[in-house]
């Protein structure tokens, strides 16, 4: 499942997913703007930056580096994604931290399987691919730091 209309299969779930969370962050934004809370200015920002921001780099990724991944490589760093990004908004806005840490493994599992799908062979798109590396460090750095956060204001 090469060429474009492989890469663009891989990417769909994940780009929707995106385009859905920033309109979601920005409607949550616009309800509550006059009435924000720490935690609704948390969950517009998780929103906008993980579930779309981060959500189009990890499905670029999988359209343009994993050129030999599969469908169901695809879907399944997808669903974990997705689970672990419910989880850590619901957990954080339930005050359930045990929910926020699941969410957050589950995020580290995604970056796994996504990562992994993106190993070996010759990249075509190198900036791309440098792009990648520094959103997964990013990533990889910020969800213990949120956790961390998450128990310290709890």
């Amino acid at each position: 499942m090469t060429g474009a209309p492989g890469a663009l299969r891989r990417a769909l779930p994940y780009l929707v997913s995106a385009l859905v969370c920033t309109v979601a962050g920005g409607l949550l934004a616009a309800a509550t703007a006059y009435a924000s809370t720490q935690k609704t200015a948390w969950a517009t920002a998780y929103l906008v930056l993980v579930g779309g921001v981060a959500q189009v780099g990890l499905g670029a990724a999988l359209a343009w580096l994993a050129q030999h991944a599969s469908m169901r490589t695809a879907w399944v760093g997808f669903v974990l994604f997705t689970l672990g990004n419910a989880g850590v908004l619901a957990g954080q806005l339930s005050g359930l931290i045990a929910l926020t840490f699941t969410g957050g493994a589950l995020l580290v599992v995604a970056l796994a399987v996504i990562v992994a799908a993106t190993r070996g062979g010759a990249p075509a798109h190198p900036v791309l691919l440098w792009g990648f590396r520094a959103l997964v460090v990013l990533l990889a750095v910020s969800i213990p730091t949120g956790l961390v956060l998450a128990v310290v204001g709890h």
